[in-house]
């Protein structure tokens, strides 16, 4: 059996030594809540040391005595602060999320102390202006590069009334990314759709009906619950023929954070804006969005700019296209005149239907949780000749959480990956990729990485097993990609292994492997009847491709407003006065297809941008998908499982972090500069 998390009785703080199990995996059952912040402080005090250390080494400043033994210092806290930070994520209790508000803080405090530490600053100043005498290696002149610009990025060339002005604002931000995402999963959890009416089911399909049974049952009520966790709301949207329904469901998940309660996040909101701006203003930099993009691809706001509005040039005209053929398709069917943003997603998949004979309940029950896995890691064999083996001696911090062992095509460890599929109160929506160990070499010896993956698929229910639709088998290779970046890593320095790159190239790995969930070749290996076995039918597989640019138009807008609201408060300065609902409704107007809903707002729950790492950064997502429609046009062209682009690929790629420039590793890989004209014709908008 496996163990789960706070289970153990032992009075030891695991985080304050070596964790004494298989691979050094986190001892989920020995760790408990009072244990995070001790360990927090004991590993600071270790990391403190060594840093005096070096300060007060009289040997000459080099590449080895400053940097290498600052790379080493910093993985003392890898285990705590991993650890914590996705089990707040994953798995936060009301202890937890009241221990996150002086845990992060702590973390950005004592990170400040480092990068504003003169001492240590000289040392690394040092071993930066004689760089060209040291002959170092690409991996070596790439970290010394990101340590010296992170030391001068976050305020080491401040004077000390300014670094006291940096490390305020920095503790308060950190207070604020907390705050925000408490209150955006309050409001995702407190938020219940309680039907008894039997009739207000009509037009769902039974696997939505009976997980909303069990729901209910879980909460001790009679009928049926839908809340505002995806696996939930998108099907109630997409099939739920009563209207107003449909209307309450969209309207409670379009408005959290904007109620005007406890979990409002209006001020939290403009907070965060006016500090990020302060801060880039301490810097030198002219806003947030200027400070972010000079260590991006996209390098600054015009390119930014410019690529978003030529992707709206594109994909408005099949945008208003799209609508037209929608609206007039919803009057055929006896809907409304208007469409309002609730009746898009339930005449949209009628429409598709009609068009397609293809839907998420004509295809689910092909998909069957487990059988996607084994598919996913089935590509990953044929692709990487690597093998995920099931094991249940690792401690796990809930039940859910299922674990592997990979390995190499000559048996070598490769790393731990852990995945945990199904929503429950205390964790955050949406899917992720994240790390409780990266990778690096120690001591000669090369550290294998654990990585998981964290989802909010369809639960099982009393009479199926989990059965996921369409979109989630993309969700899942989408994060099994990140995973493979992460899993696959073959740096010496933890700083820049794995997914340590610019986030505009961190997508690519993950959003490439989405393609492969369209093609035969690959859904022959796992899409299978989860009752008869039958193979999923040629004519699904056709009528998935065919339908794959289904309302790309509208899908791509989309895309593009969250990135111009990015953009928009991070590219200015909105000032503390701005009403956070009509700046946003501003900047949406430009990629506006649906009337406004008054008292909705994006903003108040954008967890990417204001608690997580994107903000000036969401358009990354459309930027890397230039990149990954481009790479994977040459496995297109060469056959989608030829071993020698795969083996390239991981080798310049995946296994290279941020290693190397990401232009210079995608050029590597493609022989030539990414073009967009791949991404155009996929979609449809060229």
């Amino acid at each position: 059996m496996q163990k789960y998390f706070e289970l153990g009785d032992d009075k030891m703080n695991p985080f304050l030594s070596h964790f004494e199990t298989v691979h050094g995996v986190v001892p989920f059952d020995k760790i408990k809540n009072e244990h995070f912040m001790e360990g927090l402080e004991g590993q600071i005090a270790k990391r403190k040391s060594v840093i005096e250390q070096i300060k007060n080494n009289p040997s000459p400043a080099n590449f080895e005595n400053v940097i290498g033994e600052m790379d080493k210092s910093e993985k003392l806290l890898e285990p705590v602060i991993s650890t914590f930070s996705n089990l707040f994520h994953a798995e936060a209790s009301e202890e937890m999320q009241k221990i996150a508000k002086d845990f992060f803080p702590r973390v950005t405090s004592h990170e400040n102390d480092i990068t504003l530490d003169e001492g240590l600053f000289h040392k690394v100043k040092t071993v930066y202006q004689i760089k060209d005498d040291l002959n170092l290696n690409k991996e070596q002149l790439r970290l010394l590069e990101i340590v010296y610009k992170s030391f001068v990025r976050n305020g080491a060339n401040l004077n000390a009334a300014d670094k006291d002005k940096f490390r305020s604002i920095s503790s308060e931000l950190s207070k604020l990314g907390v705050e925000f995402s408490e209150h955006v999963l309050n409001e995702t959890n407190n938020f219940e759709l309680h039907i008894t009416n039997e009739k207000d089911l009509k037009g769902l399909p039974d696997s939505s009906k009976e997980a909303a049974r069990m729901v209910a049952k879980d909460r001790n009520k009679e009928g049926w619950i839908f809340t505002l966790q995806m696996p939930s709301l998108i099907p109630f949207l997409q099939y739920a023929e009563n209207r107003e329904l449909r209307k309450k469901l969209y309207t409670a998940h379009a408005s959290r954070g904007i109620h005007g309660n406890k979990d409002d996040n209006c001020e939290v909101v403009k907070r965060i804006v006016e500090l990020r701006h302060q801060k880039a203003n301490l810097l030198g930099y002219k806003t947030h969005a200027d400070f972010v993009l000079e260590e991006r691809m996209a390098q600054n706001f015009n390119r930014v700019n410019d690529f978003l509005n030529e992707l709206l040039e594109c994909a408005m005209p099949v945008a208003k296209k799209e609508m037209k053929e929608l609206t007039e398709y919803a009057k055929t069917s006896g809907g409304p005149n208007i469409l309002e943003a609730w009746d898009s997603g339930f005449y949209a998949e009628k429409l598709k239907l009609e068009k397609f004979n293809i839907d998420d309940e004509i295809l689910r029950p092909f998909f069957k949780l487990e059988d996607v896995v084994k598919g996913v890691f089935e590509v990953a064999g044929k692709l990487y000749s690597i093998k995920f083996n099931k094991v249940d001696n690792i401690p796990v911090y809930h039940e859910d959480v299922t674990t592997y062992e990979v390995t190499d095509e000559d048996g070598s460890l490769i790393g731990i990956f852990y995945a945990d599929f199904f929503p429950r109160k205390g964790k955050k929506s949406g899917a992720w990729m994240t790390s409780f160990k990266s990778q690096s070499v120690v001591d000669g010896k090369d550290e294998r990485p654990h990585i998981s993956i964290v989802c909010n698929f369809t639960k099982p229910t009393e009479s199926k097993p989990s059965l996921i639709t369409f979109n989630e088998v993309k969700t899942l290779f989408h994060e099994f990609g990140h995973a493979l970046h992460g899993l696959l890593s073959k740096c010496t320095y933890h700083l820049i292994s794995g997914t340590n790159v610019y986030w505009d190239f961190v997508e690519l790995p993950s959003q490439i492997m989405e393609n492969w969930a369209y093609e035969k070749e690959c859904l022959d290996l796992f899409a299978r009847h989860y009752e008869t076995g039958e193979k999923i039918p040629l004519e699904h597989i056709r009528k998935i491709k065919d339908s794959s640019n289904f309302h790309e138009g509208r899908n791509t807008l989309r895309q593009l407003s969250f990135g111009m609201l990015d953009m928009g408060w991070h590219a200015n300065a909105p000032g503390s006065q701005v009403e956070v609902e009509k700046f946003e409704k501003n900047i949406m107007n430009k990629t506006r297809l649906f009337p406004e809903v008054p008292g909705t707002c994006m903003s108040t729950a954008f967890n990417h941008i204001f608690s997580g790492g994107y903000s000036a950064g969401y358009y990354s997502y459309k930027w890397a998908e230039v990149l990954d429609a481009d790479a994977f046009e040459y496995f297109l062209e060469n056959g989608i499982f030829n071993k020698n682009i795969s083996m390239k690929f991981r080798k310049e790629i995946l296994s290279k972090g941020g290693s190397e420039h990401p232009a210079i590793l995608y050029k590597n890989f493609r022989g030539r500069d990414p073009e967009i004209k791949a991404l155009l014709k996929r979609a449809g908008l060229a």
